[in-house]
């Protein structure tokens, strides 16, 4: 059996919680999260972090170190919190064995620099992505001629961006340039500017919102709302990557992707003026 190992900033939240099973059984039981360390206890149901292993099933181990050791491939989550995944990803990029990344990968472009540049430097396999690049509706659009993408979805500003900014920059293949928040009193969307001129507009509207694209094509006007198994298929795409240690979204998608995010924060701070994406 392969072995997986969760590296968790607190073990007892949603992504964490339903993994183990969906990869289980996507990998027709050839892998198994067999090992766990969270930094913290949960500060969400008030479970510990040792209970949470016990009640999954899950080795509790002591140190990030010692799960890495123990584990054949690893997936260091803290989807809320990806300002720790630099001192959890530490570790493991320097392992050798092949680390998925949970979304957001990183809070900026120089954070994600960072990340990368180690996993580089020690030969490792990493990579990252929002669920919803694995979104059929969205895969099933046709990504040529591509003239403006106008996106909704629900959840945090902060956590719940990346779900909407990765699926535009996948199907635009474009960098973008700049971004400026428009807010009001019931929802914020984002203005984005690529460099080859094209627009797009993303916008959070709070919880219950569907994650929904709206495309405008060379042959008209498209809409997609994504409402297929899409965690389940990134779990297939897990299951590849942890087989040939082949990452299926290159770095350098995933650094547009950030720079992007980063600049999404800052316009956050200064609505209404346009911030330029680093590069």
């Amino acid at each position: 059996m392969f072995r997986i190992g969760f590296i968790d900033y607190y073990l007892d939240e949603w992504h964490a919680n339903n993994y183990p099973a969906w990869l289980k059984k996507r990998s027709g039981g050839a892998m198994a999260v067999t090992d766990a360390f969270g930094m913290i206890d949960s500060p969400l149901g008030g479970r510990t972090t040792a209970a949470w292993c016990a009640d999954m099933g899950i080795r509790h181990r002591a140190s990030i170190r010692e799960v890495v050791d123990a584990c054949d491939g690893l997936i260091v989550l803290s989807p809320d919190n990806c300002e720790m995944h630099e001192q959890l990803c530490e570790a493991p990029l320097r392992s050798g064995k092949p680390v998925y990344v949970d979304k957001t990968f990183a809070p900026d472009l120089a954070s994600a620099q960072r990340i990368f540049a180690i996993a580089r430097q020690h030969g490792t396999p990493c990579w990252s992505s929002s669920a919803l690049r694995y979104a059929a509706e969205y895969a099933a659009l046709d990504q040529e001629g591509i003239r403006a993408i106008h996106a909704w979805g629900g959840g945090s500003y902060e956590n719940y961006i990346i779900h909407q900014i990765e699926p535009v920059m996948m199907l635009m293949k474009a960098k973008a340039a700049k971004a400026m928040l428009v807010p009001s009193d019931n929802q914020e969307t984002l203005i984005v500017i690529m460099e080859d001129g094209r627009l797009a507009s993303i916008c959070l509207a709070g919880q219950g919102m569907p994650f929904t694209l709206c495309v405008q094509g060379a042959d008209g006007v498209h809409t997609a709302k994504a409402e297929g198994p899409f965690f389940e298929v990134l779990m297939d795409a897990m299951i590849v990557f942890f087989r040939t240690g082949v990452p299926p979204v290159p770095a350098q998608d995933t650094l547009d992707i950030m720079a992007l995010r980063g600049a999404a924060m800052l316009a956050r701070e200064t609505p209404l003026a346009w911030v330029d994406v680093p590069r």
